[in-house]
């Protein structure tokens, strides 16, 4: 049995991952480029995984301005071929990895009794959820054979504990999704944590990305109102508490569902 990370004993460095080692899934885009975008700012080394390698190798490129080391790998999650394929290639730039941050995710727009041979269900499910599966299965193992723990992030979203308006946006295997991705943050908390990796999700609300990138002004003016914060969350926000989550400064965090929402679900 590993160590469980030490607790910090003064400020000095305490939220920094200068040097850090990080993978990013989907991080070419949407929130995925605010996560990316926060931990390079923050001087950690950054591995981008995602479909579009020719936009991910551009944000990579990107980032160079910070000093660090950044990759695009191209993977497709859903895939556990794929995502082997990655491991090697993420092996071949990184020595260790302690952070993962599994952000790749998609949504539907379709009623679940109107989706021909389920396919939107089964595409969501096997991205948002099983997707996930792979790519811990796949690298919490170096994380416990390296020997100084680790950090999994995983990106999930309130729809995970309160349906919006399932009336006008049908995303049936999208809330599935995120309400199955906390219980399994959960569990893997436990199971992670006599190895000293910790394991926490992120839930963002309303937050500037692809996903809303179909609302109609009304809509957005409407969800900005009815939150106590009245307006959207930002990409590089979300990062930012992931990059808070995977410093010493939240060595004793585990096993965590954290809102990020402007006050959403309270005021549902």
């Amino acid at each position: 049995m590993f160590p469980i990370t030490a607790p910090i004993t003064n400020m000095e460095g305490a939220f920094s991952v200068k040097g850090f080692n990080v993978i990013v899934t989907g991080g070419n885009r949407g929130i995925g480029l605010g996560i990316t975008n926060a931990f390079a700012q923050s001087g950690a080394n950054v591995a981008i995984l995602c479909r579009n390698k020719q936009s991910g190798q551009a944000v990579a490129d990107s980032l160079r301005q910070y000093g660090g080391r950044y990759t695009c790998i191209a993977c497709d999650i859903a895939d556990i071929e794929s995502v082997k394929a990655a491991e090697k290639e993420v092996f071949e730039f990184f020595d260790h990895v302690d952070v993962l941050v599994n952000n790749a995710g998609v949504a539907t727009n379709t009623f679940f009794l109107d989706d021909v041979d389920m396919k939107e269900w089964y595409r969501v499910i096997n991205t948002n959820l099983h997707g996930v599966a792979n790519m811990v299965h796949t690298f919490a193992p170096h994380m416990r054979d390296y020997g100084k723990g680790g950090s999994v992030i995983n990106i999930s979203s309130i729809g995970g504990q309160h349906i919006g308006d399932a009336r006008s946006h049908p995303n049936g295997p999208y809330f599935t999704s995120k309400a199955a991705l906390d219980m399994f943050t959960k569990y893997l908390a436990i199971e992670l944590g006599d190895l000293g990796i910790r394991v926490n999700c992120v839930s963002p609300g309303p937050t500037h990305s692809d996903l809303d990138a179909d609302l109609p002004p009304s809509a957005l003016k409407e969800i900005a109102e009815d939150m106590p914060l009245h307006r959207f969350g930002e990409g590089i926000e979300i990062g930012a508490y992931c990059v808070f989550l995977a410093s010493h400064a939240g060595c004793h965090i585990t096993g965590s569902i954290c809102n990020h929402d402007g006050g959403m679900l309270v005021a549902m």
